[in-house]
């Protein structure tokens, strides 16, 4: 009979229990680096988006790229035009200049829609278009007043000037009239009751005045110098001549309390007179310094920086205009 070998008792190990806490800290380690992660990316993006915020950027609709502002201007070649696209880029404004010939043009381009603002004429100006054209654009900030200068390459004074001779003045109404005050000034002409803002051809007194008096577009005033004894040239045609203002032998106060009516302003359609991003650009123009110093450089020093505010420039606009309605 053989024998059963003894048998080896079998050991049974107990079933090994989870190490939970160690792999609860590892998922909890987990779930920080992620909401760690998150929080980081969250932060960053804020922050990305508060400095765009601050920036002030526009990157879709007026002021964009796509889109920028379409300003009118008499003569964009002036350096500080260029001054102000950069200041403006700067804050996150673009904007696009559109040059014009004549000051006849850009007021029907803004009504049209052609333009979102322009800036090239004073109170008297527009309320004369806007009487004339049953127009409504109106002022929405105030750039600075202009001297009006009488230029000879004949007579160093007006005092040189023979009796008789012929005088060029613009001859769009509002610098006619202005023009004919400032011949008036001088003593060159004599106005009829004195003389107004509306001061015609048909007010000379004839009698009582030492020159005779023609008119013509106001880009030509300048190049009619060789043919006449002298002629007002209205500031944005002066350079372009090849003078300065200090080449004027007579000129209007631009300081006097009574030259509010000849402040040159930013103009805008009514319906878009308090659009953010217009004012935006009045609001870069009237404070940014190399502008403002491109301005003055350009008249020759003679420029008078204004900040009039926009109630008191559409109360002027209402006066004249009125007054224009009353004259004719």
């Amino acid at each position: 009979m053989s024998s059963i070998p003894p048998t080896t008792p079998t050991v049974v190990q107990p079933p090994q229990r989870p190490k939970t806490g160690k792999i609860v800290a590892i998922i909890a380690a987990i779930v920080v680096v992620v909401v760690a992660g998150v929080l980081i990316f969250v932060n960053v993006t804020k922050q990305s988006n508060t400095a765009d915020a601050a920036d002030g950027a526009i990157t879709s609709g007026l002021g964009s790229p796509d889109e920028p502002v379409r300003i009118g201007v008499v003569g964009a070649s002036d350096p500080y035009w260029a001054e102000l696209t950069d200041a403006a880029a700067a804050d996150g404004v673009s904007i696009d200049l559109i040059d014009f010939a004549e000051y006849s043009q850009p007021n029907p381009a803004l009504s049209e829609g052609e333009l979102d603002l322009n800036q090239f004429q004073h109170i008297v100006y527009l309320a004369q278009y806007n009487t004339s054209a049953s127009d409504t654009l109106v002022p929405v900030g105030s750039t600075a007043i202009y001297p009006l200068g009488l230029y000879s390459d004949k007579y160093d004074s007006v005092e040189d000037i023979p009796d008789g001779e012929t005088i060029a003045i613009p001859n769009d109404p509002s610098n006619l009239s202005r023009s004919l005050l400032v011949l008036q000034s001088v003593g060159l002409v004599t106005l009829n009751g004195g003389g107004t803002i509306y001061s015609t051809l048909n007010d000379i007194d004839a009698d009582n005045s030492r020159i005779q008096v023609t008119t013509l577009e106001p880009s030509l005033t300048a190049t009619s110098l060789p043919d006449v004894a002298a002629a007002i040239i209205n500031n944005d045609f002066v350079e372009p001549a090849g003078l300065s203002a200090e080449d004027a032998i007579a000129q209007d106060d631009p300081a006097d309390e009574t030259a509010l009516p000849y402040v040159n302003v930013w103009a805008a359609t009514e319906e878009n007179k308090d659009n953010d991003v217009l004012l935006r650009v009045v609001d870069i123009y009237q404070n940014t310094q190399s502008v403002l110093d491109g301005v003055v450089e350009q008249s020759g020093d003679t420029a008078v920086i204004l900040k009039t505010p926009v109630a008191q420039l559409e109360e002027s606009l209402a006066t004249v205009e009125a007054d224009t309605l009353a004259n004719e």
